[in-house]
């Protein structure tokens, strides 16, 4: 029995609108995730016949995700993540990955989505030594971001800031710049940039994006890849560089293919 008051669970369900496509929904979708909707199944399945490689890109970005979280915390040494744009917990998460080798890392996820909200508790769980936080937090307030998790983490030491696949959704490019600019600003030295963003360097997948911009969700914007390497200015780029995902430090004995995903680690001097 209630006493009819909307509980926080409540709140976040009512927000979700199940009657267009959502592009956290659908990635969740591609990477064989539960966490969807037809409409977002059916979405999905157009893309993909526009964009036959879409689901290898989405698979491919959560390994590059293992990488680099795995060097950053292993060779690095970085023991603090400020992961924003979430999306949906699938599988070897940040702070799965980041505990695995430093079970007292601190993690904090960012996102303002409902369905992320919903399913918070899921990426609610740390080991023992370390912390995993999450924010309900805009990426178009940067500074309210870092404000915020400055209560969780200390920015007087290094910080992996984790901006992957999220920077599309703002339309502006100059806007996208200066949010990527503002957030590095409040890093010290020694902290990392990890990201990677989608790329208008195939015509299939800018087909299908437009396909899927022309639904009424909320649009992304493919952008070239010199574009995607100014946000790294001013940073030292680790090697490989900004390059296609798959090629970013592979597996020894494998062999990939690149896609239409480029990203890159980068340290703030």
């Amino acid at each position: 029995m209630t006493d009819g008051r909307t509980t926080p669970d409540q709140d976040s369900l009512s927000k979700i609108d199940t009657s267009v496509p959502h592009s956290a929904r659908i990635w969740n979708y591609w990477m064989g995730g539960k966490d969807n909707y037809e409409v977002d199944r059916a979405a999905g399945d157009a893309y993909r016949e526009h964009a036959p490689t879409i689901e290898t890109m989405a698979r491919a970005s959560r390994q590059y995700l293992i990488r680099a979280v795995t060097h950053v915390t292993g060779e690095l040494g970085i023991r603090q993540f400020l992961d924003i744009g979430t999306g949906l917990p699938t599988y070897d998460n940040t702070h799965q990955v980041a505990q695995r080798i430093a079970p007292e890392a601190r993690i904090v996820y960012v996102d303002n989505d409902p369905l992320v909200l919903r399913h918070a508790q899921a990426l609610l769980t740390s080991s023992p030594e370390g912390v995993t936080e999450y924010l309900d937090a805009d990426l178009h307030e940067p500074e309210v971001i870092v404000e915020r998790a400055a209560k969780i983490l200390d920015f007087d030491r290094p910080v992996a800031l984790m901006l992957m696949g999220i920077l599309g959704h703002v339309q502006d490019y100059e806007e996208a710049k200066s949010i990527v600019r503002r957030l590095q600003s409040a890093l010290p030295s020694g902290s990392c940039f990890v990201h990677y963003d989608s790329t208008d360097t195939d015509r299939a997948l800018k087909e299908a994006q437009q396909g899927y911009d022309d639904t009424g969700a909320v649009p992304y914007v493919l952008r070239s890849p010199e574009q995607v390497a100014a946000y790294y200015e001013g940073l030292e780029v680790l090697e490989p560089g900004i390059v296609s995902c798959p090629l970013w430090r592979p597996e020894p004995g494998t062999a990939p293919e690149p896609t239409d995903i480029y990203g890159g680690v980068a340290r703030k001097p």
